[in-house]
C-alpha cells in the first residue's frame, strides 16, 4: 500500500448539515493548528448553486456558529484554501467539470462522500470515468451504507469496483472520539485489568446510547431505519466489538481490525425474547413538553425508537456473559456509557462483621462527558463497635482534569486527519459492515415473523417497561 499525504481533498455533500457542523469546523480547527498539509486545497461540491465566493460566505458562516472562537485562528486562511463545483451526481457529465476544478494534485486526493444511497453507484462511476479514482485516491465513506446486507454489498461492490479496499475508508464517527480509543488504552495499557477482562471475573456488560431528541429534521431517513440500524449496526456493535476484542498483536489498522470482526462473527443469533422495541408517545424532557413519534411524524408508524437488545457473544473468553445493549430516543438525559459489572468477591471475610461487599463496577463515559469511574470497596471511617462497615467509593478520572492541556476535539477532526494521511485503523472494514449486517438482518427477520410491534414509552423515560424486565430477569439493573 502507497502511503501519501493528500494535497487535495474534495467533500461531497459540502452544503449539508454534517459538513457545516462537523466536517468545515473540524478542518478549519486542524488548519489553524498547522496540522493540515500546509499545500492541501478543498474543494466542495454538492447541487446548491453556488461559486467559489458565496461558499465561502456559507463556509463562515457555518465556522462562527459552530466552532468555538479560540479555534477559528487563521480562518481567513482555512477559506482561502477552498473552492466549489456545483454537482448533479445523478448526471455523469457533471463530473468531468468536477475534475477539472480538483486539478490534479502533486501528492494525492481524498474524497469524504456522504450521499444517499441511490447515489453511490452513479457517483463512484463518475469518479471512475472522470479520472478521480486513481492510484493516488482515497475514498471516506459516510453512512448509512445500505439498510440490510444485501443492499450493504451492492454498495460495497459499487466501490470495489473503483477502489481497493486498502483505499477505502468506511466512517463511523464514534471511532473517532477520545474516550473510546481510550478504551483500548485501558485494556491494553494496564495489567491491572486484562486477567480480569473475562467470563471468570466479569458478570456483564451494558452499553447505553440515550438521546434526548426526537426526529429533528430526520424523518424520512428515521422512520425507514429506526433505532436497530441507525444506533445498534454501526455504533454499538462498534463499542461491543471494542470492548471485547482480543489484545491485537499491535496497534494497527489490519491487527485491530482483524480482533473486532472476530467478535462480530461470533456474536450468538438473538431471540425475539431477548429482545424489547418501543416507540415514544407524548411526554417532557427537561420540563418542556414533547409531541409523540406518531405526532412528529404526522402519521402511524411501526417503526422503533427504542431497542434493548440482550446479546451474547460465544467464544471462550465471553461464554455466558450477557452483553446488555439499549438506544433510544426521547430518554431522560443524553449519554453514551459503558459498563462493566464485576463478579462479586468468592468470599467476604466481613460477612461476620455485619459488613456487605458490592462487585466493582467500571463505567466509561463517551458523551456528553468523558470520564472513566472505577468503583472500590473501602472501609467507612470509624471504631467499629457496632460491625465493620464497607461503603463502594469512586475512583473516577474525567479526561479533561486528567489532560489540561490537549485541547477537545471534534470526533471528525482524527478521522479527517486520518483520511487525509492514510491511516485506517480508525475505520470500518468491509468484513466489519457485513458481519454487523447479518447479525442485525437475523434480529429483523425475527421481528417480522413474530409480528413485533414497538411498545409505547412515555418521552423522558428510560423505555418500556419490558425493557427493565428484560435486565431484571437476570438479576440485572440499567445503570441510570
Amino acid at each position: 500500500m502507497t502511503k501519501f499525504i493528500s494535497d487535495r481533498l474534495l467533500v461531497f455533500g459540502a452544503t449539508g448539515d454534517l459538513s457545516r457542523r462537523m466536517l468545515l469546523p473540524s478542518l478549519c480547527a486542524l488548519d489553524a493548528e498547522g496540522l493540515l498539509n500546509p499545500g492541501i486545497e478543498i474543494v466542495g461540491t454538492a447541487r446548491s448553486d453556488l461559486d467559489d465566493q458565496g461558499f465561502r460566505n456559507l463556509v463562515r458562516e457555518s465556522l462562527e456558529q459552530f466552532l468555538p472562537a479560540n479555534r477559528r485562528g487563521g480562518m481567513a486562511t482555512f477559506l482561502n484554501r477552498l473552492s466549489y463545483q456545483p454537482l448533479d451526481a445523478s448526471q455523469a457529465e457533471g463530473f468531468q467539470s468536477l475534475a477539472r476544478k480538483v486539478g490534479a494534485p502533486q501528492d494525492g486526493l481524498s474524497i469524504f462522500l456522504s450521499t444517499a444511497p441511490s447515489l453511490f453507484e452513479p457517483t463512484i462511476r463518475g469518479l471512475e470515468k472522470s479520472g478521480l479514482a486513481g492510484a493516488q485516491v482515497r475514498i471516506g465513506l459516510e453512512k448509512p451504507l445500505g439498510v440490510d446486507l444485501a443492499s450493504s454489498r451492492i454498495i460495497n461492490d459499487a466501490v470495489a469496483a473503483a477502489f481497493p479496499e486498502d483505499r477505502i475508508y468506511r466512517i463511523d464517527h464514534y471511532l473517532g472520539k477520545e474516550t473510546v480509543q481510550n478504551l483500548l488504552a485501558l485494556r491494553f495499557a494496564n495489567l491491572m485489568f486484562e486477567p480480569l477482562w473475562n467470563a471468570a471475573h466479569i458478570d456483564h456488560v451494558q452499553i447505553t446510547v440515550a438521546e434526548t431528541v426526537g426526529l429533528e429534521g430526520r424523518v424520512a431517513f428515521y422512520d425507514d431505519a429506526g433505532a436497530l440500524r441507525d444506533m445498534v449496526q454501526n455504533h454499538m456493535l462498534q463499542l461491543l466489538a471494542l470492548v471485547a476484542m482480543e489484545p491485537p498483536v499491535s496497534y494497527d489498522a489490519t491487527n485491530v481490525r482483524d480482533e473486532k470482526v472476530k467478535v462480530l462473527r461470533s456474536l450468538r443469533k438473538v431471540q425475539t425474547s431477548e429482545t424489547v422495541i418501543g416507540q415514544y408517545r407524548a411526554g417532557a424532557i427537561g420540563g418542556q413538553a414533547v409531541p409523540g413519534y406518531d405526532e412528529e411524524l404526522g402519521k402511524p408508524s411501526n417503526t422503533e425508537t427504542f431497542v434493548a437488545i440482550k446479546a451474547h457473544i460465544d467464544n471462550w473468553r465471553w461464554q455466558g456473559v450477557p452483553f446488555y445493549l439499549r438506544t433510544g430516543k426521547r430518554l431522560p438525559r443524553r449519554t453514551t456509557e459503558i459498563v462493566v459489572q464485576f463478579r462479586d468477591v468468592p468470599h467476604s471475610i466481613f460477612t461476620g462483621r455485619g459488613a456487605r461487599t458490592v462487585p466493582n463496577r467500571l463505567v466509561i463515559g463517551i458523551q456528553p462527558s468523558e470520564n472513566i469511574t472505577l468503583s472500590l470497596m473501602a472501609k467507612v471511617p470509624g471504631l467499629d463497635r457496632e460491625g465493620f462497615g464497607l461503603r463502594s467509593i469512586p475512583l473516577a478520572i474525567t479526561t479533561p482534569d486528567a489532560f489540561a492541556g490537549p485541547q477537545r476535539r471534534i470526533a471528525y477532526e482524527r478521522l479527517l486527519l486520518d483520511l487525509i494521511e492514510g491511516d485506517q485503523t480508525l475505520f470500518v472494514r468491509r468484513d466489519e459492515v457485513e458481519a454487523q449486517w447479518d447479525w442485525i438482518d437475523s434480529i429483523r427477520i425475527g421481528w417480522a415473523e413474530q409480528r413485533l410491534e414497538p411498545k409505547t414509552y412515555t418521552a423522558g423515560s428510560w423505555g418500556p417497561s419490558a425493557a427493565i424486565a428484560l435486565a431484571e430477569r437476570d438479576g440485572v439493573t440499567w445503570h441510570e
